[in-house]
């Protein structure tokens, strides 16, 4: 088991470099165009530069700041009325058909909505974020609330535990890997619409980023800024996975995988 974990970021690193490999070796080879897809080692040579810019490092910052703040949003919002909700059975009912229809709804589909209210400011991709990200967390905490064993609920109740002592010793453990679960679709989700709501609607960050360097026709910085999206989207998914083992390390799942 140790040695197939090991070799899995190699596996990894192996993929990255074959790709490297191939992105560098085809327009040299003439089999793409320079225009639309520069050789590797120019890429990496403009992201070395615009790394050593201050306006780089502004855009990565509001870029973080506004996927930190619409997904610690959406975390409190989903987990409080997840719980709020999944604790009565009656706001259950009355909710469910509600969530169903909303739920659905590509946060894209509120572009114009935002735009009209919010202009191009960072408020636009807030509410985005939120939206999105806000359902992965609630779903997930539903299905936690759910998951309760009414045993326990019931024996709870019977010894007159008060409300705020039944969510703290037999509602959130239980609902606790699903909260887990929903902070790390969420983070995925955050991001992605984050970068959306900068390249489309121009809020500032890394997304307008890149439309201004597409539509300036700098190719190798447009390549360059989104490997550093890529790269920010894996550092996410491994913090993720990282806060869910550290969180959940006494959970039989977690356990198992160590």
């Amino acid at each position: 088991m140790p040695a197939r974990t090991a070799q899995r970021p190699a596996l990894g690193v192996l993929g990255l470099a074959v790709v490297a490999a191939f992105v560098e070796a085809a327009p040299r080879l003439g089999l793409v165009d320079r225009n639309y897809l520069p050789p590797f080692s120019a890429i990496v040579a403009r992201l070395a530069r615009i790394g050593t810019e201050a306006g780089f490092w502004t855009a990565l910052g509001q870029t973080l700041r506004g996927w930190a703040l619409g997904l610690a949003i959406s975390m409190a919002a989903g987990i409080v009325i997840g719980v709020l909700i999944g604790s009565v059975p009656v706001l259950r009912a009355l909710t469910a058909s509600t969530i169903e229809f909303l739920r659905p709804i590509p946060s894209v589909a509120l572009i114009p909505l935002v735009v009209l209210i919010y202009g191009s400011r960072m408020q636009s991709a807030l509410v985005l974020v939120v939206y999105a990200s806000f359902w992965q967390v609630l779903v997930q905490v539903l299905y936690g609330v759910a998951d309760v064993d009414p045993v326990v609920r019931d024996t709870a109740r019977s010894y007159r535990f008060s409300r705020w002592a039944v969510v703290r010793t037999v509602i959130w453990p239980t609902a606790l890997p699903y909260v887990v679960t929903g902070f790390r679709l969420a983070a995925a989700v955050a991001l992605i619409l984050e970068i959306t709501a900068e390249l489309i609607i121009g809020v500032p960050g890394l997304g307008r980023s890149i439309g201004v360097a597409q539509g300036s026709g700098a190719v190798a910085e447009t390549y360059a800024l989104v490997i550093v999206i890529g790269i920010i989207g894996v550092l996410v998914n491994v913090s993720a996975r990282a806060v869910e083992r550290r969180v959940l390390r006494w959970h039989t799942s977690v356990r198992e995988n160590l």
